[in-house]
């Protein structure tokens, strides 16, 4: 019933304050003579209330005490009103001062002024507050409010703390703050006691919880798991808030607090990168970016444009991503030093012309074909966009003499199992010889696209090649998470491949940002890999979503096994058995010793392989893909009756 009060219109409120500053004077008089009446002038007393009352009213108006919300009274709220009580009162203490400076009497008793300012500071507060907590116990009262905790007993938590207690709409009752910080343990926010993280599991037994808040954003990967599948296992919903920077207009609102996501327990600790190294290189040069439009590609010219380049080049055939990237960096940087280029990698007229007018020094090659089934079945198709053009982009910054060249490559290329892994190796294979063939001075000329750099001018060749290889991202296009929450936003089922599959995975920035790092620190003809963490059993994922969205696995979403696709296979491999790994200066990354191939042979070979490939001639594709890579086998695919179940000698087209 009080929920629906209409708020005070504001003279009632004015009125309010000058009655309380009346009472408080009068007040003042009675606690000086003792509470004795008759010592009392009454006519001082009128007159002295009533020029206050015309002070007050004026002070009142100019600071506007009577403007807030009184059932939202808050600390501006406080100082408003301490600030017009001072004025009034030290007013009057001028004015006696200057009276006794004439050897006159005080028009009032200096004593009475100070019990009057305390006292009427004191009432405007305190009323204010009376009817504060009578609205926030009448909203508290229903007797199915759900009981909070919050997480992080900092800004952000009391922020939250008096976002639940504003909001009507809110059906929560706050029991407890829990935080890291030892020094906060047993102090209180607003009558709110704050306890020790360690204390959670006895604060969920003790008290019957129904909600977790989780309003840190600085806790340990780590800890954040293990809090929340504690609360997971007893039945505890789990919200968090948004970065700061998200409020609305600074302020917090009840309706940013959102169901915690599956991609915040699967981020690990942030990762530091040497900035000022990449600045350096990248800082007004010009950068091109293929496959700007995707998930990889657009999170990585996000981050290039941090350091100032030139100009980035947006390529990309998808007209409407790159579009919708166009716009949304023309809102967000400032210097407008982008440009968008329609066209396909596949189109060396087309991509020459861009190579031509722009000369880029940096090249982030992230265009290719990704997934998995699709690919096994249009074999052609993954091998005209991701080896015929990553060749394409590849010679032409060589031709154009590109600084470096960035590679983004995946894990399903080592020990291929399907044709998109397999196609992304050839691509290594191909960006990794071109750049170890400039070492060498051979009688030969380059062939297929670099008869123009012949013995002669491939000494001046130092285009640097680089190849980037990590696994799983988290939220990328056609990614397990974003089908998952899809399939539960419908009521299930989920469908998993196999109970025992697993991946690895990173976030789209985290992985961006090693790519930013590993192409700084190449030298060239390296093949850098990423420390993927832990790999995630994909069965548990998809529990823990379920979870997380607030149902029971297996009753109110069930879980269904639809048996590995074409090309698939149960777990992902950074490195093959042949390869190992050498660290670097940055921990997440390392460098894999791989193969080394004659880029005459190789090339030969993969013209023939993309010969194939525009006649769409598909078994023959993967037959070539399968001499090119021998430790390419088919698995759960139509081309497996192409492995030989003859043992390949370790002979391979790197010895020739």
């Amino acid at each position: 019933m009080f929920n629906h009060i209409n708020i005070v219109p504001r003279w009632i409120i004015f009125c309010l304050d000058l009655f309380v500053c009346a009472f408080s004077l009068s007040f003042a008089y009675f606690l000086k003579y003792n509470f004795n009446a008759e010592e009392i002038n009454a006519n001082e007393l009128s007159r002295n209330i009533l020029v206050f009352t015309i002070l007050n009213s004026f002070v009142f108006l100019i600071i506007k005490t009577y403007a807030g919300i009184i059932r939202y009274t808050s600390a501006q709220d406080s100082f408003r009103i301490l600030f017009s009580v001072l004025i009034s009162n030290g007013l009057f203490v001028l004015v006696n001062l200057v009276l006794v400076s004439f050897k006159k009497e005080p028009y009032i008793s200096n004593v009475i002024l100070v019990i009057n300012g305390l006292t009427g500071f004191l009432l405007l507060i305190t009323y204010r507050v009376m009817v504060k907590y009578f609205f926030m116990y009448v909203k508290n009262f229903r007797m199915d409010k759900r009981r909070v905790i919050i997480y992080g007993a900092g800004e952000a938590g009391i922020a939250a703390k008096r976002t639940l207690d504003h909001d009507n709409k809110v059906n929560m009752l706050l029991t407890a703050f829990i935080d890291d910080d030892e020094r906060k343990t047993g102090k209180a926010i607003d009558g709110i006691k704050i306890f020790h993280t360690r204390e959670f599991l006895s604060l969920i037994r003790d008290d019957k919880i129904d909600d977790l808040i989780i309003a840190s954003q600085n806790i340990h990967p780590d800890r954040k798991n293990r809090i929340v599948d504690l609360c997971l296992e007893n039945d505890i919903k789990v919200l968090t808030l948004p970065p700061v920077r998200s409020w609305i207009n600074g302020q917090l609102s009840s309706k940013q607090l959102q169901n915690i996501k599956i991609e915040d327990l699967l981020e690990r600790e942030p990762i530091e990168i040497h900035n000022d190294i990449i600045s350096e290189q990248i800082k007004g040069k010009r950068v091109l970016v293929t496959g700007a439009a995707g998930s990889i590609g657009s999170e990585i010219v996000r981050q290039i444009a941090q350091f100032a380049p030139q100009m980035i080049i947006l390529n990309d055939q998808s007209e409407t991503p790159l579009h919708e990237l166009h716009l949304e960096l023309q809102e967000n940087n400032l210097e407008n030093n982008f440009h968008s280029f329609i066209g396909d990698v596949r189109d060396r007229c087309r991509m020459e012309l861009l190579f031509q007018t722009f000369k880029p020094h940096y090249v982030y090659h992230a265009a290719a074909y990704k997934h998995v089934p699709l690919m096994e079945h249009n074999p052609g198709e993954a091998v005209r966009t991701n080896v015929m053009g990553t060749k394409v982009v590849a010679d032409l910054s060589v031709k154009y003499g590109v600084n470096k060249f960035v590679m983004i490559s995946t894990d399903k290329a080592v020990n291929p199992t399907n044709v998109m892994g397999a196609s992304k190796r050839i691509a290594e294979i191909y960006v990794q010889s071109l750049f170890n063939s400039f070492k060498y001075i051979e009688p030969t000329i380059y062939t297929n696209g670099l008869s123009h750099l012949n013995e002669k001018s491939r000494s001046s060749v130092n285009t640097l090649f680089i190849t980037t290889r990590f696994g799983n991202v988290l939220g990328s296009n056609g990614s397990v998470i974003p089908r998952f929450k899809a399939q539960i936003q419908k009521g299930g089922p989920i469908t998993v491949t196999h109970p025992d599959i697993t991946r690895y995975f990173m976030t789209i920035p985290e992985a961006c940002r090693l790519v930013l790092e590993a192409g700084s620190m190449g030298e060239g003809g390296e093949i850098f890999i990423f420390d993927m963490g832990k790999s995630v059993k994909i069965i548990e994922l998809a529990k823990k979503m379920i979870r997380l969205s607030g149902l029971v696995p297996h009753q109110d979403i069930t879980i269904e096994f639809s048996g590995l696709r074409p090309g698939e296979k149960l777990y992902e491999e950074l490195l093959n058995d042949l390869e190992n790994t050498m660290p670097t200066h940055h921990e997440k990354i390392m460098v894999a010793q791989v193969r080394e191939y004659h880029f005459q042979t190789i090339s030969k070979h993969i013209s023939e392989l993309i010969k194939l490939s525009c006649e769409y001639k598909d078994r023959q594709v993967v037959i070539k893909m399968k001499e090119i890579v021998p430790e390419f086998k088919s698995n759960n695919s139509i081309y497996e009756e192409l492995d030989s179940p003859v043992e390949i000698p370790d002979k391979s087209l790197s010895d020739l």
